[in-house]
């Protein structure tokens, strides 16, 4: 299919699951459009869970240190929302390049970018090395030992896409690539790794068996049609009760960095205050769970950004205080 058939076969190129109105669609000029949408660039809820656990190390490392915050500090701030921006992007690009002919069988994703032929697998694999290439100047800014974990996530990134090929865990494999920024944050802050960022890291790792459990409810019966494995269909009904487990995890692991950082007073009270509010927003998802709704599902997988700016919140609070 060519991309001049495309056009008439999808009005516009829209995505199915982007969000209507969405700023590609409305403002993007049209020739850059089917890239922005291979970055997922109308469909940002992936950036933001990307980037989360990079602010929750920064801020934790920051409130841990004697120096308080610093110029360095909001450059790395910075950084690691453009890092997670190009990263993310040229991450999708690639996950679509590797997925584009499984994406062609399931409905929600057969709109793509590529399986819809609005852009070659050649075009897709410039523009992924292009957003690679950029995250990589910002990279080189930071400190060794987080440019070193920088590169390290390159494996987890490429292994990824094929994870639902031969296990039922798929969501484990996006949980170590996604919460690397953990580590990665802390290291850039210019703090030794220990127990605190390896305790943010377990934390997302849970927290995204949480809510990628959630969001893979939407394609269980087309993966189960074209063998696709995830915990969603390992789960099935039991979903909840798998679910009550990871947040239990996500929450302890993050308690546990919190008190791992060495904070008293205010900043501990504030640190505690955020971490009670992430788990009290998966709480309130787990009690509106309804799996068999993609359309709820999909919501509510959207709202764990609310639910990560909560910690955010109190870990900036105790890094001011």
């Amino acid at each position: 299919m060519t991309e001049q058939s495309t056009s008439s076969a999808h009005p516009e190129g829209r995505v199915a699951d982007a969000t209507l109105g969405n700023w590609v669609d409305r403002l993007a000029p049209p020739w850059s459009r089917p890239y922005l949408r291979l970055s997922r660039a109308d469909r940002p809820i992936g950036t933001w869970l990307l980037l989360i656990p990079c602010w929750w190390s920064l801020g934790l490392a920051v409130a841990a240190s004697p120096a308080g915050p610093t110029r360095f500090d909001l450059w790395i701030l910075v950084g690691c929302g453009l890092g997670a921006v190009l990263m993310r992007g040229a991450g999708c690009t690639w996950n679509d390049l590797a997925d584009r002919e499984f994406d062609a069988a399931v409905a929600r994703t057969r709109s793509r970018p590529l399986p819809s032929g609005q852009v070659t697998p050649r075009r897709a694999a410039i523009w992924m090395t292009a957003q690679a290439l950029v995250a990589l100047l910002i990279l080189l800014s930071f400190p060794a030992p987080a440019i070193l974990l920088g590169v390290a996530s390159l494996a987890l990134v490429c292994v990824y896409p094929f994870a639902k090929r031969f296990t039922w865990w798929p969501q484990v494999f996006l949980g170590l690539a996604f919460n690397w920024g953990a580590l990665l944050g802390w290291a850039a802050q210019g703090a030794g790794l220990g127990w605190s960022p390896l305790l943010l890291y377990l934390g997302g790792i849970a927290w995204t068996l949480f809510y990628d459990t959630i969001y893979a409810h939407q394609d269980r019966e087309d993966d189960a049609l074209i063998g696709v494995k995830s915990t969603a269909r390992l789960f099935g009904s039991d979903t909840a009760r798998w679910l009550r487990r990871f947040l239990v995890a996500a929450v302890a692991c993050l308690a546990l960095a919190v008190a791992a950082a060495g904070l008293s007073g205010a900043a501990l009270a504030a640190s505690l205050a955020g971490v009670a509010g992430f788990g009290a927003h998966l709480v309130w998802q787990l009690r509106r769970l309804d799996i068999d709704d993609p359309a709820g599902c999909l919501a509510l997988f959207r709202t764990n950004r609310d639910a990560g700016l909560i910690l955010c919140a109190g870990l900036a609070l105790a890094a001011i205080l």
